[in-house]
């Protein structure tokens, strides 16, 4: 028989008539012929109200004990919804994450989930009841209870979903679905009929707020289809499976983190280890990083750029100034008005031109630049705040997002059920959240280029890229960071057959761009590493730069994503930068 889990939040479950409604959903999937489980969040404000309330009690209250607290929350909902189904003529249960048999570590407030033991479920399943199973929560080896954090009920029901081989995995919501953007920033944004896991994870770093990663990256490893929908509309929503919308479109969404902080340790020095002693450091109070960018050595001296979110500045100021001194460094700038805008798109990795795209049409728009990165399938720009919301604008129109896809979206290529092997499955399941490493790799047929001084006007990286897509050169990573407050350094990665050619290029922009210099490294490496849960498994970034820094091997270039991290090294290091990693990371490797 089908299996079907559904999960509902906090709103849809926020009153007496928003629980029978849901109990109506799980009833009807149930006479469809479903096995049906129901994974509630506590109602409403509840969790917000049982901390303000332990808040009062205790300005500091016991981790452990929070999580005794929080975790009634859901016994609350999991209790009502069971008498609502009762109450409408069908058979429930309710469970506690202990009844359910969720394993997790002692983390308190933000446990991961070992394992699931499913017979109590199974065996509810086939007596026809509908099982409700309290989000957010389990137990540790003490069968002490714990909680996941934020998006802890999405966590739950899509980790159920996995170990009970269901067939689809609901999320109701407040929301219709997933859409090209925040349709509370842009009306005119698309809700999308599918979306891929990479994309989507990409999504919910950069603020899409309808899933948290951890549920996602659960989705992604065991192949479980999510299906995002309104809990109080009979809209078709957004199916999350491992392809995108559209198999023609370079670009599938945009987003926008507003409330960023740029800091830069200037004047480091460019030896093995900097990025080690700045990002351990911020690691160490678990500050969450974005987008990093290293300048290019100047005079032997480099400048690390990073972003937090601004209420994290405080605290990443503190780090940044200890680097400092331990460096030997020049010294720190900040600026806390800034904001990230991002596209994204699987496409990427297959289409050559959208960067040249997006630098054209925020040029065309006299919007200005401040930090560039990129990834396989995501481009993100640094603004001015007052930017922000135009720059999301321009980037939606440019690449047409608010337009459905002329085609049908592909077919996911999910496994059959029962066509895994059964003692893999089992295996892949002790552990469930522990960081799955899937690849570790070296790129040895690339080359850099940097722009040197490059004038703060907008613009500048349109024109640059322009210049060298019209010369026929393919250019892979992109960063730029300003090194001083009037200039920005540009740095590409580009074939090695055509670093000569790109020099060349770039070069015949000098007197109407009005750079300082243009340098080159003929011969680098490219390290990556790829996995499931580098965000949600912070300090991942932080072990590739030990990993280097412990054996003496600089770090020219660096970009991060939810998948991947990439240096670039010098290119003689490449066979002992790449054995280095696969040492760090070889016990975590698929």
């Amino acid at each position: 028989m089908p299996l079907i889990v559904q999960k509902f939040g906090g709103t849809s479950v926020a009153d007496s008539q928003k629980i029978l409604a849901a109990a109506r959903k799980a009833i009807r999937a149930k006479n469809e012929g479903n096995q049906v489980v129901v994974v509630v969040s506590a109602m409403g404000k509840n969790t917000d109200a049982l901390i303000q309330l332990a808040g009062e009690i205790n300005p500091r209250p016991p981790a452990r004990e929070m999580d005794m607290l929080l975790s009634t929350g859901e016994q609350v909902s999991v209790a009502l919804m069971a008498m609502a189904i009762e109450q409408l003529g069908h058979r429930a249960i309710s469970m506690t994450g202990l009844q359910m048999g969720i394993k997790t570590d002692s983390t308190h407030t933000k446990a991961r989930i070992h394992s699931i033991d499913t017979d109590r479920m199974r065996r509810a399943l086939d007596d026809g009841n509908i099982v409700i199973a309290a989000g957010f929560q389990g137990v540790d080896d003490n069968l002490n209870i714990t909680t996941l954090g934020r998006g802890g009920s999405d966590t739950t029901a899509v980790a159920l979903a996995a170990v009970l081989g269901a067939d689809a995995c609901e999320i109701n919501t407040d929301v219709d679905g997933v859409y090209t953007t925040d349709p509370r920033l842009l009306p005119e944004a698309r809700l999308m009929k599918q979306v891929s896991y990479d994309e989507m994870l990409e999504l919910a770093s950069l603020g899409a707020g309808v899933m948290h990663s951890r549920a996602i990256e659960f989705g992604k490893k065991f192949s479980v289809p999510i299906h995002v929908r309104s809990s109080f509309a009979d809209m078709p929503g957004t199916m999350i499976v491992d392809q995108p919308e559209s198999s023609e479109r370079a670009v599938s969404g945009a987003a926008l983190v507003r409330n960023e902080a740029l800091i830069t340790v200037e004047g480091a020095p460019d030896v093995p280890g900097v990025c080690h002693t700045i990002f351990s450091k911020l690691a160490a109070r678990s500050i969450p990083v974005d987008m990093i960018v290293q300048n290019v050595s100047a005079d032997g001296r480099t400048d690390v750029s990073f972003t937090v979110l601004e209420n994290e500045l405080v605290p990443a100021l503190e780090c940044a100034d200890e680097s400092v001194v331990e460096l030997g460094a020049a010294g720190v700038r900040h600026d806390a008005q800034v904001a990230k805008a991002s596209v994204v798109g699987l496409g990427m990795a297959r289409q050559t031109g959208v960067a040249r795209q997006l630098f054209d049409q925020l040029a065309a728009e006299g919007i200005n630049v401040l930090m560039i990165s990129t990834s396989e399938i995501k481009i993100s720009v640094l603004v001015d705040r007052e930017e922000a919301a135009r720059t999301l604008r321009t980037a939606h129109q440019g690449f047409e997002l608010d337009k459905p896809p002329t085609e049908p979206p592909p077919q996911a290529t999910l496994p059959a059920k029962g066509a895994k092997d059964v003692a893999d499955v089992v295996a892949r399941l002790h552990g469930m959240e522990d960081l799955l490493i899937d690849g570790i790799s070296l790129d040895e047929t690339q080359a850099t280029v940097t722009v040197c001084g490059v004038p703060d006007q907008p613009g500048v990286a349109d024109r640059v890229f322009n210049e060298v897509a019209d010369a026929g050169i393919f250019v892979d990573m992109i960063v730029q960071s300003f090194s001083r407050r009037d200039s920005a350094d540009i740095t590409f990665s580009v074939p090695r057959a055509d670093v000569e050619k790109s020099v060349a290029t770039v070069e015949r922009l000098r007197s109407t761009i009005g750079f300082e210099r243009v340098t080159h490294l003929p011969s680098v490496a490219k390290l990556s590493v790829a996995g499931i849960g580098l965000r949600s498994h912070g300090g991942i970034a932080v072990r590739v730069f030990k990993a280097l820094a412990d054996e003496d091997i600089n770090i020219a270039m660096i970009n991060t994503s939810e998948m991947q991290i990439n240096v670039v090294i010098d290119g003689e290091a490449g066979s002992r930068g790449l054995a280095a990693l696969q040492k760090q990371f070889g016990d975590m490797r698929a």
